[in-house]
């Protein structure tokens, strides 16, 4: 969803929305960081002898590293984009009604795309009868095809044309799927939701509080608190998983998903109060206090369930928070304040489209399988392995910069 800001204007029940101008460039970049450094940590796995503390902690363990602060950084990241992106919609004349409809269209597609990466996960290419290395590239390339704008030039039945060939491709391989060890085949399944999944859930909920508070602060407050005693709640134990309640998805149910991402929208309306009134200064000490108040929560809540990532506890999403809002801040001051957007053109196109280069790795590592690519040992050891990593990350994005010129943006 885009992020925009311009001077308000009301629409025609009255309420006060913001026409779409310009886009907020410290959150392109921002969101541009946080996805080079996702697919930096995604490749950690190809290297040894790193620090230990770049790597994601294991289960149980009470800590979290690098890699365990990237996947909230970018749900947070969500959620400041999402009042910016109503907004827009709404000046161009968009009901709540419609709004709700985009909203639920890209879950599901988030959802749908989520679903069929993690299956690649437990592929099993004999019991499925396809080599295992051209699931991805497959699947990602229906992805495109499927949420991809094409030229205005085209008539309506031209450009349903590769969109009705990647939904195709999506329900043939779902069809022909097998997953799972050799004794115990599995079809395709939403074993769990997958990264994309988590952030289409909790984006979900960001959404439709952001469309019906009116992007009013104190409803917008209410549902970022609300998330965040749930969060508490959940992991005290006190909603049985067998619960009534027990078919809303977990993302959702246990509070801290959703509460990075309204995390997010509360941070973005704060924000944007702000700079309607060029208060940079009140910002920034709003912002510390706001981070200092977080990391008192976080300190506060550890004892009782741990700081980690895959426990998804409170502390870890109070922490996590705030580093996001002081990246946040520093990276304002910077560009917007500053002027120096020009400094991160490099990496713009991982924070405009974003999805797309999400989905760049798994053609790479696809393409280096089918080419029989082995780096020597050396560049993929130590300080070396780190820079291989890094390179890998800023080819991604030069990959989806250059797919961008030839014309392919996804529409997400």
């Amino acid at each position: 969803m885009d992020n925009t800001t311009s001077p308000i204007k009301e629409d025609q029940s009255g309420t006060q929305v913001q026409a779409a101008v310009q886009r907020i460039a410290s959150i392109d970049i921002l969101r541009a960081l946080t996805m080079i450094l996702m697919i930096f940590v995604n490749d950690l796995w190809s290297l040894k002898d790193i620090p230990g503390w770049l790597e994601h902690v294991k289960h149980g363990v009470d800590g979290i590293g690098l890699a365990d602060v990237v996947f909230p950084a970018f749900l947070f990241i969500v959620g400041l984009s999402i009042p910016y992106a109503i907004n827009s919609r709404r000046s161009k004349g968009d009901t709540d009604w419609q709004l709700v409809k985009h909203v639920l269209l890209r879950t599901v597609a988030l959802l749908v795309m989520g679903v069929f990466l993690v299956n690649g996960e437990t592929y099993n290419e004999k019991a499925t009868g396809m080599a295992e290395v051209f699931w991805d590239p497959l699947i990602c390339l229906s992805f495109i095809l499927i949420w991809s704008s094409f030229s205005t030039n085209w008539n309506k039945y031209t450009v349903m044309i590769p969109k009705v060939i990647g939904i195709i491709t999506l329900v043939i391989l779902a069809i022909i799927y097998r997953g799972g060890e050799d004794g115990n085949i599995q079809h395709f399944a939403p074993q769990w939701w997958g990264i994309l999944g988590l952030i289409g859930w909790a984006y979900l909920a960001g959404g439709l509080i952001t469309i019906f508070s009116k992007n009013k602060f104190f409803p917008i407050l209410a549902g970022w608190l609300f998330f965040c005693i749930l969060s508490m709640i959940y992991k005290a134990g006190f909603i049985p998983r067998d619960s009534i309640i027990s078919f809303i998805p977990g993302a959702i149910l246990g509070g801290t998903l959703a509460g990075l991402t309204m995390g997010g929208v509360l941070t973005s309306i704060i924000f944007q109060y702000f700079v309607n009134r060029k208060d940079n200064k009140g910002l920034t000490l709003v912002f510390i206090g706001f981070s200092a108040l977080l990391i008192g929560l976080s300190i506060i809540t550890r004892p009782y369930w741990g700081l980690a990532k895959l426990g998804a506890t409170p502390a870890w999403l109070f922490l996590c928070s705030a580093f996001t809002i002081l990246a946040f801040t520093v990276i304002y001051w910077i560009v917007d304040v500053k002027g120096k957007a020009k400094w991160f053109d490099f990496i713009k196109p991982a924070g405009t489209a974003t999805i797309l280069c999400y989905l760049i790795p798994y053609f790479t590592n696809a393409a280096s399988r089918l080419v029989h690519i082995h780096l020597p040992e050396a560049l993929l050891t130590g300080g070396v392995g780190l820079i291989k990593s890094f390179l890998v990350a800023l080819l991604c994005v030069f990959i989806t910069g250059l797919l961008i010129r030839l014309g392919v943006r996804m529409k997400l």
